[in-house]
């Protein structure tokens, strides 16, 4: 007999805005348990965001994880012998986790100097609708969308 499933942890709220998405971004850029490097990263990049729009830096945030969170994905499926695409639709938790961590890769590989600064660019870029990040999100749509023909297969 199987064991019951675990009860999800909820993630504390961050400690400088209150809030629980801040919160989930710096536990995924932290690296080898360095919590503070990571929210020194995110809060320094938030500060560089706040500077340049001259707005309030969560809702650049805010709006940078909802422009890049996939709506559909594409998930393998076994039918006779034949592997098929399937598209189907994403939870809002997958969402904003897909979403996090397709910010942070981008972010990583762009050519500024600090990893602030290049965090601050991709969240700039990505609520402006452009940037690593967003054609990401956009090639996944284009797969699905492609594939649509064994959207039947959904389980």
């Amino acid at each position: 007999m199987r064991k019951k499933r675990s009860d999800k942890r909820r993630t504390m709220a961050d400690p400088r805005f209150n809030d629980v998405m801040i919160a989930k971004f710096v536990n995924n850029i932290m690296i080898q348990g360095r919590k503070n490097t990571a929210r020194k990263i995110v809060y320094e990049a938030l500060d560089i965001v706040g500077k340049k729009t001259e707005t309030d830096p969560i809702e650049i945030f805010r709006k940078a994880i909802q422009n890049v969170s996939p709506a559909i994905e594409i998930r393998p499926r076994r039918v006779g012998g034949a592997t098929y695409q399937v598209p189907m639709e994403v939870r809002e938790e997958r969402r904003s986790a897909l979403a996090i961590r397709w910010i942070k890769k981008y972010a990583s590989e762009r050519r500024d100097r600090s990893m602030a600064s290049k965090l601050a660019s991709e969240l700039l870029a990505a609520s402006n609708g452009e940037g690593g990040a967003m054609k990401r999100r956009d090639e996944m749509h284009r797969m699905a969308d492609a594939n649509r023909a064994f959207a039947h297969f959904r389980w």
